[in-house]
């Protein structure tokens, strides 16, 4: 199973924002983790992180066709990127939608996603382990 795991703007600098939002661990070391899971359940993992919009719905292309599943933490762009959604709306494999932090009890803004209605599955608030529990959801579902 091919697994594409994007993530978005400012997860490069996961490691330099509030530990106990978001976890406490750089970029490598949660893709070092999810590479690590995706092994244990038979997958073949493609971790990609941008802060450019027009890579990240580059990269929702890349998908189509090639990945039997796909993971999203666009960070911000959940709550206002039309481009994105629009670029995710075509991939035909199952999308889980990954927020580190629990944005449903932070600021108003942040309740909002544009994905809404698009994902299979989403998965907030529960850190790094937030991607093991959409790989495995992903490979659950495939597996039925």
């Amino acid at each position: 199973m091919r697994i594409d795991v994007l993530n978005g703007v400012n997860l490069n600098v996961l490691d330099r924002r509030d530990p106990g939002t978001y976890g406490g661990v750089s970029l490598p070391e949660l893709e070092t983790r999810i590479y690590e899971w995706g092994s244990q359940l038979g997958c073949s993992i493609r971790c990609r992180q941008t802060n450019h919009e027009g890579d990240f719905v580059d990269w929702c292309h890349d998908a189509l066709g090639r990945a039997d599943g796909v993971i999203v933490n666009p960070g911000a762009w959940t709550h206002y990127s039309w481009a994105i959604r629009d670029a995710l709306e075509l991939v035909e494999a199952p999308i889980v939608e990954v927020h580190l932090s629990n944005v449903d009890d932070r600021e108003e803004w942040r309740r909002h996603s544009v994905l809404e209605g698009l994902t299979a599955a989403r998965v907030v608030g529960k850190g790094p382990d937030g991607y093991r529990e959409a790989l495995a959801f992903l490979v659950e579902r495939a597996g039925s």
